[in-house]
């Protein structure tokens, strides 16, 4: 299915990315629809099933890469149906835990790590503001490089903030992927980005970058559509080339 770089949006955080000739997946949540509580007493979670089976979300990954350990990012179906000694990439207070629940060869990511061809360096945010952000615990992105791929820049669940501003001045990404759906818990400001934030980073972006609006349509709490942030954008001059929001089952070629 040749080698060029691919982002898959499976559901929510879950992403099948091909990357420097490697296949790998980002925060698996593999529950059937509604089979997790709600998180703001609307509906059940997840709100849509998987566009596929999990086996064929599965299927030929070499690695798995967790952001953290809410139920929206790993959840049981994820704990039950990734092989035990599945290599997997967390944010260090993640380790003991995912050790706990089995898994043998789980590699805490401090600052930088390389796999195969791919740097995999962890970045920072914030899972919203004020108490709740306390509340939300230690979030990770990630920054994905290679020879002769773009520079990829996974945000993970954060607002925008001056952790991603800094991330993407040091950094340059060519390829953002950012967590949009504005979810918010009861009482609360967005935890993840809202639709000005993403664009927000859209502006931030190099000229030529291009952002990959994720953690869509999938979960209770959410507050931005798709379609709500494709109005925004376009009145906002920013073109459906440059933010890239694709529905669950694409795949994004680069």
């Amino acid at each position: 299915e040749g080698k060029a770089m691919k982002i898959q949006q499976i559901r929510n955080a879950t992403l099948r990315i091909t990357y420097a000739e490697q296949l790998f997946i980002t925060d698996p949540m593999l529950s059937p629809k509604h089979a997790i509580e709600s998180f703001a007493d609307v509906s059940r979670n997840p709100v849509v099933d998987l566009p596929c089976t999990p086996e064929e979300v599965l299927e030929g990954i070499e690695m798995v890469i967790v952001s953290h350990l809410h139920k929206d990012h790993f959840d049981q179906a994820a704990q039950d149906l990734i092989p035990k000694d599945m290599l997997m990439f967390c944010q260090p207070c993640d380790e003991k835990i995912l050790n706990k629940k089995g898994f043998q060869s789980v590699k805490a990511i401090e600052r930088s790590v390389t796999w195969r061809k791919v740097v995999i360096t962890r970045t920072s945010g914030k899972h919203g503001v004020g108490a709740i952000c306390k509340e939300m615990g230690n979030v990770s992105g990630f920054i994905f490089k290679a020879d002769n791929e773009p520079i990829v820049y996974w945000t993970g669940d954060t607002i925008w903030c001056e952790d991603v501003q800094q991330t993407m001045e040091d950094v340059k990404p060519d390829i953002i992927i950012t967590h949009s759906s504005g979810a918010k818990l009861p009482g609360s400001d967005a935890i993840i980005m809202d639709a000005e934030q993403t664009l927000a980073v859209c502006r931030a972006a190099q000229p030529e970058a291009i952002v990959v609006a994720t953690h869509m349509e999938a979960l209770d709490h959410a507050t931005v559509s798709r379609a709500g942030l494709r109005v925004v954008a376009e009145r906002e001059g920013i073109s459906s080339s440059k933010l890239l929001i694709p529905v669950d089952g694409e795949m994004l070629h680069f």
